[in-house]
Protein backbone atom coordinates (compact mmCIF):
# COMPACT_ATOMS: atom_id res chain seq x y z
CA UNK A 1 0.00 0.00 0.00
CA UNK A 2 1.40 3.33 -1.06
CA UNK A 3 1.07 6.07 1.47
CA UNK A 4 1.01 9.57 0.01
CA UNK A 5 1.57 12.41 2.40
CA UNK A 6 -0.37 15.55 1.64
CA UNK A 7 1.91 18.54 1.65
CA UNK A 8 1.70 22.26 1.19
CA UNK A 9 2.00 21.94 -2.58
CA UNK A 10 -1.20 19.89 -2.73
CA UNK A 11 -3.14 22.57 -0.89
CA UNK A 12 -1.66 25.27 -3.08
CA UNK A 13 -2.58 23.36 -6.23
CA UNK A 14 -6.20 23.02 -5.09
CA UNK A 15 -6.25 26.67 -4.15
CA UNK A 16 -4.92 27.71 -7.55
CA UNK A 17 -7.53 25.55 -9.26
CA UNK A 18 -10.37 27.06 -7.20
CA UNK A 19 -9.06 30.58 -7.73
CA UNK A 20 -8.79 30.02 -11.49
CA UNK A 21 -12.32 28.62 -11.71
CA UNK A 22 -13.66 31.51 -9.64
CA UNK A 23 -11.87 34.10 -11.73
CA UNK A 24 -13.12 32.43 -14.91
CA UNK A 25 -16.65 32.55 -13.51
CA UNK A 26 -16.39 36.22 -12.59
CA UNK A 27 -14.94 37.27 -15.93
CA UNK A 28 -17.03 35.18 -18.31
CA UNK A 29 -20.47 34.97 -16.73
CA UNK A 30 -23.18 37.53 -17.33
CA UNK A 31 -25.60 36.34 -14.66
CA UNK A 32 -25.06 38.17 -11.38
CA UNK A 33 -25.69 35.03 -9.31
CA UNK A 34 -22.97 33.17 -11.22
CA UNK A 35 -20.59 36.07 -10.66
CA UNK A 36 -21.31 35.83 -6.93
CA UNK A 37 -20.56 32.12 -7.02
CA UNK A 38 -17.23 32.91 -8.68
CA UNK A 39 -16.40 35.38 -5.92
CA UNK A 40 -17.22 32.71 -3.34
CA UNK A 41 -14.82 30.30 -5.04
CA UNK A 42 -12.09 32.93 -4.92
CA UNK A 43 -12.71 33.50 -1.20
CA UNK A 44 -12.63 29.75 -0.56
CA UNK A 45 -9.27 29.49 -2.31
CA UNK A 46 -7.97 32.17 0.03
CA UNK A 47 -9.32 30.18 2.98
CA UNK A 48 -7.46 27.07 1.84
CA UNK A 49 -4.27 29.10 1.66
CA UNK A 50 -4.81 30.52 5.15
CA UNK A 51 -5.38 27.10 6.67
CA UNK A 52 -2.52 25.47 4.73
CA UNK A 53 -0.02 28.11 5.73
CA UNK A 54 -1.31 27.91 9.28
CA UNK A 55 -0.59 24.17 9.31
CA UNK A 56 2.68 24.06 7.38
CA UNK A 57 4.04 27.47 8.24
CA UNK A 58 4.91 28.52 11.69
CA UNK A 59 2.01 30.91 12.11
CA UNK A 60 0.10 29.12 14.86
CA UNK A 61 -3.66 29.42 14.82
CA UNK A 62 -3.76 32.83 13.12
CA UNK A 63 -4.46 31.37 9.67
CA UNK A 64 -7.50 29.52 10.91
CA UNK A 65 -8.82 32.68 12.55
CA UNK A 66 -8.35 34.60 9.31
CA UNK A 67 -10.19 31.82 7.46
CA UNK A 68 -13.07 32.07 9.95
CA UNK A 69 -13.13 35.84 9.41
CA UNK A 70 -13.25 35.33 5.63
CA UNK A 71 -16.12 32.84 5.98
CA UNK A 72 -18.10 35.35 8.04
CA UNK A 73 -17.29 38.09 5.54
CA UNK A 74 -18.34 35.86 2.62
CA UNK A 75 -21.66 35.04 4.29
CA UNK A 76 -22.40 38.71 4.86
CA UNK A 77 -21.34 39.56 1.31
CA UNK A 78 -23.57 36.84 -0.12
CA UNK A 79 -26.58 38.01 1.87
CA UNK A 80 -26.18 41.63 0.81
CA UNK A 81 -25.38 40.79 -2.79
CA UNK A 82 -28.34 38.44 -3.12
CA UNK A 83 -30.63 41.12 -1.73
CA UNK A 84 -29.29 43.55 -4.34
CA UNK A 85 -29.72 40.95 -7.09
CA UNK A 86 -33.32 40.28 -6.01
CA UNK A 87 -34.12 43.99 -6.10
CA UNK A 88 -32.51 44.31 -9.53
CA UNK A 89 -34.57 41.37 -10.75
CA UNK A 90 -37.73 42.87 -9.30
CA UNK A 91 -37.12 46.16 -11.13
CA UNK A 92 -35.63 45.00 -14.44
CA UNK A 93 -36.75 41.32 -14.66
CA UNK A 94 -33.17 40.52 -15.59
CA UNK A 95 -29.94 39.89 -13.68
CA UNK A 96 -27.42 40.05 -16.53
CA UNK A 97 -24.69 42.40 -15.39
CA UNK A 98 -23.94 43.73 -18.86
CA UNK A 99 -27.56 44.66 -19.60
CA UNK A 100 -28.17 46.56 -16.39
CA UNK A 101 -26.53 49.86 -17.14
CA UNK A 102 -29.22 52.30 -16.14
CA UNK A 103 -29.00 52.07 -12.35
CA UNK A 104 -28.56 55.85 -12.15
CA UNK A 105 -32.15 56.44 -13.28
Amino acid sequence: MIKVEVGLNHFLAISVALFSLGLYGVVTRKNAVMVLMGVELILNSANINFVAFSKFGNFGIDGQLYALFVIILAAAEAAIALAIVLNIYKRFANVNVDEINNLKE
